[in-house]
């Protein structure tokens, strides 16, 4: 039987099946209790009874991954974009007290090809088994002539639970609180589109280059996951410890602090409080940043604490215990909502 039409037009039905075939174990292992319908339904089922909550709240967000992408495009590597996608989502929502209860994702590309779906899929089951979120449903489009061949393009959504009295947010933020800074993995996902041209254009370095000032390439550094904070810091939720925190994403230090301070508190930010990893110190460096550098990227810190002073040693040994290291990075003071980096 020759080609449908369906086929001469660039979209290949039997592409969608291999690849619907090739992720269902991965999506089976993260199924959970809650779950209460299997992969295929047009709409997933999840049971939202909170027994232990007083008054439960959901909280969700979406994303995607941004210009990362292209460096798995260039490396064939693509199972660690999924994981970053992932982990991306349930640190948004755990900022505000959120556990992570299920994720869905929408994969776009111009040619489907089942075995690079299979491995964004894997990515992310492994993400979501690590956090205990199921991968509810998703989707994947075939759209030939609007992706450059070899692209796609791959976004998730995520929806957590909190009980309404343990939500994180601004109201919870005053002067005299502490700034605790947990390590990132790298860049995370954010930043890529300038380590790009300071790395590949401007130093004209390959992916297979070593990084320098590092024992990894620049393909190891660049598609280095994106952390998930949730398993460390789960615990200090259930004893309500923080008073708020800080996912520092696009907009670095700079964009994403003020969007948990109140209003008249200022963050006050000691640079020198924590050491900056190689791979930041050389995009500041051979950039030309100065301030820029700390509202571009995360400059290793992934997660900002804000936390009463008399809960700080506790925290600290939490994360002692769990082999984290944590540092602090200054206070909170009366001020506009800004960050002051000193």
């Amino acid at each position: 039987m020759g080609k449908s039409r369906y086929e001469e037009a660039g979209v290949s039905i039997e592409a969608q099946d291999q690849a619907i075939s090739a992720i269902r174990g991965h999506v089976a292992k993260t199924k959970t209790p809650r779950v209460l319908a299997d992969i295929g339904s047009f709409g997933g089922l999840f049971d939202i009874r909170f027994e232990d909550m007083k008054h439960p709240v959901l909280v969700s967000s979406t994303d995607g991954i941004g210009t990362k992408l292209k460096i798995a495009f260039e490396s064939g590597r693509h199972n660690t974009v999924g994981q970053c996608l992932v982990n991306h989502c349930v640190d948004d929502i755990l900022v505000q007290g959120a556990r992570p209860l299920f994720f869905m994702d929408y994969i776009a590309t111009g040619k489907l090809r089942p075995q690079v779906v299979a491995s964004i899929i894997e990515g992310m089951a492994v993400a979501c088994a690590e956090n205990g979120c199921a991968i509810l449903g998703g989707e994947m489009a075939e759209m030939p002539g609007f992706y450059q061949a070899g692209e796609y393009d791959v976004a998730g959504f995520i929806v957590g639970v909190v009980d309404k009295e343990k939500i994180l947010d601004s109201k919870r933020v005053r002067p005299g609180q502490k700034l605790l800074g947990l390590q990132s993995s790298g860049l995370h996902t954010n930043g890529y589109s300038l380590a790009r041209k300071i790395l590949f254009e401007e130093q004209g370095l390959k992916l297979k280059d070593q990084l320098p000032g590092t024992n990894a390439t620049v393909e190891e550094a660049l598609l280095a996951v994106h952390r998930s904070y949730y398993p460390i810091l789960k615990g200090l939720l259930e004893k309500d410890s923080l008073q708020a925190m800080s996912h520092i994403t696009g907009g670095g230090f700079l964009d994403n602090i003020p969007r948990v301070l109140a209003a008249d508190t200022d963050a006050i930010l000691n640079l020198g409080a924590y050491p900056v990893p190689p791979l930041f110190d050389y995009l500041k460096t051979k950039g030309g940043l100065d301030e820029e550098a700390y509202q571009v990227f995360n400059m290793g810190i992934g997660m900002v604490l804000i936390a009463e002073e008399t809960n700080v040693e506790s925290i600290k040994q939490h994360l002692k215990s769990l082999g984290e290291p944590v540092w602090e990075l200054g206070h909170i003071a009366p001020g506009t909502g800004k960050v002051v980096l000193t």
